[in-house]
């Protein structure tokens, strides 16, 4: 639907994340803002595309305007390469910020109403320690890719680039250097 939307838009070139707006590692977005020059404009879907902090989406406002790139999300009809734009697109931000910290707020009671009743509350681990090490070992052999090993662990890619972001690397030495451990 997003991807549909920015097409009709206009968009020259597409930069699909595949890492959530709330990590700041997103390849994709970087590319984008290296790519963009003076008169371009950056569209997105929704401002909370860009970032999930106020402090963030300002910041990637301010650098993409000192550069004359101009900042456009269809679902908030925000245009910032105009005044009413720029100010809209201050109202929006805050608002975003405001729902992050509210859903925040909400998990964190969820959390503790469940410890509270005596279960552990949070997302049950989907890999083990065991399973960790296996993963290692297999990334590191180089045959197989992160997705045949998660297959062969009953899991998606997910909780592999999770768990050992260095999966992403292509050196399979440096799999064994960063596990994080669940």
């Amino acid at each position: 639907m997003q991807v549909h939307a920015l097409q009709i838009a206009g968009c020259e070139r597409l930069f699909v994340e595949k890492a959530s707006g709330a990590q700041r590692d997103r390849p994709e977005m970087q590319a984008a803002l290296k790519l963009a020059q003076a008169g371009d404009a950056i569209i997105v879907w929704r401002l909370d595309r860009i970032a999930r902090s106020l402090s963030q989406l300002i910041a990637t406002f301010d650098d993409l305007d000192r550069r004359g790139i101009g900042l456009r999300s269809l679902t908030e009809a925000v245009d910032t390469t105009t005044s009413g734009g720029k100010l809209v697109f201050h109202i929006f931000g805050a608002l975003a910020e405001f729902e992050r910290s509210i859903i925040r707020e909400r998990t964190l009671a969820g959390l503790i109403a469940a410890r509270a009743r005596g279960g552990l509350g949070g997302r049950p681990k989907l890999l083990s320690s065991t399973d960790l090490e296996v993963a290692r070992v297999l990334l590191r052999g180089g045959t197989l890719t992160v997705s045949e090993v998660a297959a062969r662990l009953g899991v998606t890619a997910s909780p592999l680039y999770r768990y050992l972001p260095a999966a992403r690397s292509t050196n399979p030495r440096q799999v064994n250097d960063a596990i994080l451990v669940p």
